[in-house]
């Protein structure tokens, strides 16, 4: 389906506290964009009785005080708003850079996404380390990254029968899509290197190293290096 961005935006109720505000339909820059200014407008200018603010690939999830606030008073301040972006100054994506170290026992799928493109693991690492990958949405586990912008040559679909266990910083390759496992978890995707890179914190203020509307850029390592910074940071 190819990208559009609505006409008019789209309300769901989503509980009894929730507001689910739809702006487009694909996944694509010019729909994630209005999703992103959408955001940034929302913390700048906060709407009596929202608690917090998800944003997804396409849509803003808004959850808020049902005591304080309602969705008719929202919708009509969420379209007030939409009406000011052309007036507010959007601020360029921040660049946050992820050191990895590709293949071997960082990355053991390196060597099949390479055959399946008719590619060398070389020309592998290069591609993938080329674009600024702007990061859609968060979720799965805490910070978990969902990005664009992964070169068509790479496409790669998941594993058949998912792992139980993909260790934490890897960085793996699905479909049209590029991530890295903050955490240790299960997961299908292609795994081609391991960020030594502590992502996920929940003891500091701060917890993550990016946000949603940030851009990830990859940084190719040798393993003596990646080495090097995870006993640096003492995992």
């Amino acid at each position: 389906m190819p990208a559009l961005l609505y006409e008019k935006t789209q309300f769901r109720t989503a509980g009894d506290r929730g507001l689910l505000v739809e702006y487009g339909e694909g996944i694509a820059p010019e729909v994630n964009r209005k999703v992103r200014a959408m955001a940034m407008v929302l913390d700048r200018h906060p709407v009596e009785g929202l608690v917090a603010i998800v944003p997804t690939y396409r849509a803003l999830l808004i959850q808020y005080d049902p005591l304080t606030t309602g969705v008719t008073v929202l919708k009509q301040a969420l379209l007030g708003l939409e009406e000011r972006l052309a007036s507010i100054a959007i601020p360029p994506p921040r660049t946050v850079e992820i050191p990895v170290c590709y293949g071997g026992d960082c990355g053991p799928d390196i060597e099949f996404v390479a055959a399946t493109h008719g590619l060398g693991v070389d020309e592998v690492i290069r591609l993938h380390s080329t674009p600024a990958y702007p990061i859609y949405m968060i979720g799965f586990t805490p910070g978990f990254p969902f990005l664009g912008g992964l070169p068509e040559v790479l496409h790669t679909p998941r594993l058949e029968t998912p792992r139980t266990h993909v260790p934490e910083g890897s960085v793996g390759i699905a479909n049209a899509q590029t991530g890295i496992y903050p955490v240790a978890s299960p997961g299908g995707w292609q795994l081609i290197g391991r960020t030594p890179l502590k992502l996920f914190e929940p003891a500091k203020k701060n917890p993550f190293l990016y946000q949603a509307g940030d851009c990830i850029r990859f940084v190719p390592i040798s393993p003596e290096r990646y080495a090097t910074l995870v006993a640096e940071r003492g995992a």
